[in-house]
């Protein structure tokens, strides 16, 4: 005997935008972690546009000085959540036994910065920028979930391309990738690593260098951390960027 399918429960329609506001309010503060605008928009029956802009108008309410909130509402191009404010968070980990960790290293700190300036990228392309092979620091981007991998590279080998995620931008307090710092040195490594890549592409075999010729060095270490009080200083001419939340 065929079984019934299990039916969609059924959710009663909310007639007003202050319920809907709560209804989100609700999700987010449940949920926990960054919420996408179009699941939102699935379970209260609106589109990703009406959602986007009924939480840009709660962002507001969160912000005024009158409220006397101790929480924010944090807004990403595809994703939104609750959390919350920085000020509070020496008394959050001393309330709920939370200890300091989860720094990035050096090394990890210098991929991440080549990823997010010039994404997407290949690993082969950080490792031309940086001078080191970098399979190491991206995996450990990729585990904290700051890069993730976002579709392939037509080219021989189809190489992985990778991204930053909406936790990078958590983490370094911004809301999107034009808030980052300006700078020039990234640039100029990423043109001088695309012309090398370019002139590798045109030489022959007998002109490539083999293996045995030549070693590349491996950067393993992950003890050099950075990230002292909050600031991590990124080896270029920008402003410093700000961590906003730890790494777990």
């Amino acid at each position: 005997m065929e079984e019934k399918k299990q039916s969609t429960p059924y959710l009663e329609p909310l007639t007003s935008a202050q319920e809907i506001e709560q209804a989100i309010e609700a999700i987010l503060y449940a949920a926990g972690y960054p919420m996408r605008y179009d699941k939102l928009a699935e379970v209260l029956g609106l589109s990703t546009k009406d959602v986007k802009t009924m939480v840009r108008e709660m962002e507001k309410h969160f912000l005024e000085d009158s409220t006397h909130h101790g929480i924010q509402l944090l807004l990403y191009p595809t994703t939104c959540q609750l959390a919350t404010k920085e000020k509070y968070a020496p008394y959050i980990r001393e309330a709920l036994g939370i200890r300091r960790g989860g720094n990035l290293s050096a090394s990890s700190m210098e991929v991440l910065a080549v990823v997010a300036y010039n994404q997407p990228v290949t690993r082969s392309f950080v490792d031309l920028v940086r001078g080191v092979d970098s399979s190491y620091a991206v995996n450990s981007l990729l585990d904290k979930g700051l890069i993730e991998a976002a579709g392939r590279l037509d080219a021989p080998g189809r190489p992985m391309l990778y991204v930053t995620t909406d936790k990078f931008l958590r983490v370094f307090g911004i809301n999107s990738l034009d808030e980052l710092p300006e700078t020039e040195a990234l640039s100029v490594a990423a043109a001088q690593a695309e012309a090398a890549q370019a002139e590798e592409a045109e030489k022959t075999d007998e002109e490539a260098i083999t293996p045995g010729e030549y070693t590349e060095p491996v950067d393993t270490e992950e003890t050099d951390v950075i990230f002292e009080n909050g600031v991590v200083p990124i080896k270029t001419d920008a402003e410093p960027l700000v961590v906003k939340e730890e790494l777990n």
